[in-house]
C-alpha cells in the first residue's frame, strides 16, 4: 500500500473501526489526524483532535487546526457513526434526527469542511462507512439501514461531483463487525450468548467481521493502488450480501 507520508483524517477514531483504521494507517507511515468527540489516544504519527461531527463549528475548528499543522490533506475517512435498533413503527422522531445527523449529515459536514484541504492535496481520496444494512433488509434496523442507504447514495453523488477535483470517493460496507457498539448491543440482550450466535450464523463465514479487515479495505481505497476506483463500495461482510448458502439437514 502507498499511504506512506500521506496526511489522512479519520473521524470516529476513539474506538471501533475508526480507531483500528487510524492505528493501521499510522503503522503504514501516514500522518493521521484522529478526530472524535472523545479525545482519541495519541502515539506514533497520530495527532488527536477533539471534534463533534454534529457541530459545524467544531468541525470547522478541526479543519482549521489541520490546515495550520499540515496545509493539505490526502485522505479523509468518515468513520463516525451510531447505531439504532427497532422498526419504523418503534422509532421516534428524535431517534431519526439523531442517527441521520451523525451518520449522514455528519459525513457531509466533515467532507464539506475538509474539501478545500483535499483539493490542495490531490490526488486525494474520501472513504465513507456505509453498511450491508444499506442494501440487505435486516430486521429491527429501520433507522440505521435508512441512514446507511443515504451514505451509500451520498458516496456516489460525491464521487461524481469531485472526480474533476482529483478526489476519489468510495465506501466500505461492513457486515456485523465485532466492535464496542456490537458488544454493548449483545450485553443488553436477554440472552447475550444466543444473540451472538444468531449474529454469527447470519454471516455465511459463521463469524463476525473483524475491524482490522475493514481497516484493510479502507487503507486500500486510500492508497494509490486504488487510483482507478471511485464511486463504488467494497463489501467486507463475510458474504452476507451475495451468498445464499444451501444448508443440508440430517
Amino acid at each position: 500500500m502507498t499511504t506512506h507520508n500521506r496526511v489522512i483524517v479519520v473521524t470516529g477514531a476513539a474506538s471501533g473501526i475508526g480507531r483500528e483504521t487510524a492505528q493501521r494507517l499510522d503503522r503504514a507511515g501516514a500522518s493521521v489526524i484522529a478526530l472524535d468527540r472523545d479525545l482519541p489516544a495519541a502515539g506514533g504519527r497520530i495527532t488527536p483532535l477533539q471534534c463533534d461531527v454534529t457541530d459545524d463549528a467544531s468541525v470547522r475548528r478541526a479543519a482549521a487546526q489541520v490546515d495550520a499543522l499540515f496545509g493539505a490533506v490526502h485522505g479523509l475517512v468518515n468513520c463516525a457513526g451510531i447505531g439504532a435498533q427497532g422498526s419504523v413503527e418503534q422509532a421516534t422522531d428524535d431517534e431519526w434526527l439523531r442517527v441521520l445527523d451523525v451518520n449522514v449529515v455528519g459525513t457531509a459536514r466533515v467532507s464539506r469542511a475538509f474539501l478545500p484541504l483535499l483539493r490542495r492535496g490531490a490526488p486525494a481520496s474520501i472513504v465513507n462507512i456505509a453498511s450491508i444494512a444499506a442494501t440487505a433488509g435486516l430486521p429491527e434496523r429501520a433507522v440505521y439501514s435508512a441512514s446507511k442507504g443515504a451514505v451509500l447514495a451520498l458516496t456516489r453523488a460525491m464521487a461524481a461531483d469531485h472526480v474533476g477535483d482529483g478526489i476519489r470517493v468510495n465506501a466500505v460496507s461492513p457486515g456485523t463487525v465485532d466492535t464496542p457498539w456490537v458488544q454493548r448491543l449483545l450485553a443488553s440482550a436477554t440472552d447475550p450468548e444466543s444473540e451472538r450466535q444468531a449474529l454469527e450464523a447470519r454471516q455465511p463465514t459463521g463469524r463476525l467481521v473483524s475491524a482490522p479487515h475493514v481497516a484493510a479495505a479502507i487503507e486500500y481505497l486510500l492508497s494509490e493502488d486504488a487510483a482507478s476506483v471511485t464511486g463504488t463500495a467494497i463489501e467486507v461482510d463475510g458474504g452476507i450480501a451475495g451468498l445464499r448458502l444451501r444448508h443440508v439437514h440430517d
